[in-house]
């Protein structure tokens, strides 16, 4: 079985890239190994490495996602920050045999600004292809809806609506939590509400995938947009007379900023600082 490195990052859910890795595996008996470098956030004062790591997890488990859906073998894990130092500690790690790199064209791409395809066959001496996603051209073969939540995310209005969503086109719902400007405890019971959310998408066959962002519901969002491109925005939140989101005009700001379509979801009443 030929063990397979998939690198990438912003173009991880391309369709050229996608239909690239269906047709390695039609070739025969293949593992897939997924790695997406670390990016840094353009948004916020302070760099948050969880929610830096978290992003590329994110892109990571897209991408696995998709190849269950075609029953193709993958793993996959976040790299070092240079996309160059990530390759090659999978090809030491996991005795790699081809090298699949995804990049932006020329025009936009850092990686090829550094020529990295030469410089990863010329250290390796393995087969490398390289497969060139154009975002602002293609887009992607799904829709990314962006959920922006904290608390209200374990309510039931929130999850209804994204099932619906769901199940009107293809879709991929990527969740973003503000982490709180508490202690580890605060960051902790963040996380916990996403996984309760995502395990619930998860039983309904809906694929999702979240991170924990920067405190700044705005901020978080932002990077979001920055790291994944995203279709739309469900922005979740406490009733309109008490969530400290909607008296700062975070809706607002969001679609003016991003320029995206953003849908608000107001859930049932939570305790008393939930959007602190």
């Amino acid at each position: 079985m030929a063990d397979i490195l998939v690198l990438a990052n912003e173009t991880i859910g391309g369709a050229k890239l996608l239909d690239a890795i269906l047709e390695r595996a039609k070739q025969g008996d293949a593992h897939f190994h997924v790695v997406v470098p670390q990016s840094r956030p353009r948004h916020g004062k302070v760099i948050y490495d969880e929610a830096v790591r978290d992003s590329a997890q994110v892109r990571v488990d897209l991408a696995l996602a998709f190849m269950r859906e075609e029953d193709i073998e993958g793993t996959g894990e976040v790299g070092d920050a240079d996309p160059f130092n990530a390759a090659m500690d999978a090809v030491s790690a996991y005795g790699i045999d081809e090298i699949i790199i995804s990049t932006l064209p020329a025009a936009s791409s850092g990686w090829l600004r550094r020529d990295l395809p030469e410089r990863l066959e010329a250290a390796t001496g393995l087969p490398v292809s390289h497969v060139v996603v154009d975002l602002d051209t293609e887009g992607l073969p799904f829709d990314v809806t962006l959920v922006l939540a904290n608390q209200t995310m374990a309510g039931d209005e929130l999850l209804k609506r994204l099932e619906t969503l769901a199940e009107e086109r293809p879709r991929r719902f990527i969740v973003v939590v503000p982490q709180g400007s508490g202690e580890g405890g605060a960051v902790r019971a963040a996380r916990d509400r996403l996984n309760q959310l995502l395990e619930s998408l998860a039983s309904d066959g809906v694929v999702a995938a979240g991170l924990i962002g920067d405190p700044d519901p705005f901020t978080a969002a932002m990077n979001a947009v920055q790291y994944f491109h995203i279709s739309e925005i469900v922005v979740s939140t406490l009733p309109s007379n008490r969530s400290e989101w909607l008296k700062k005009g975070l809706v607002e700001k969001l679609e003016r900023d991003t320029g995206k379509r953003v849908e608000h979801v107001e859930s049932a009443a939570e305790p008393a600082g939930a959007e602190a």
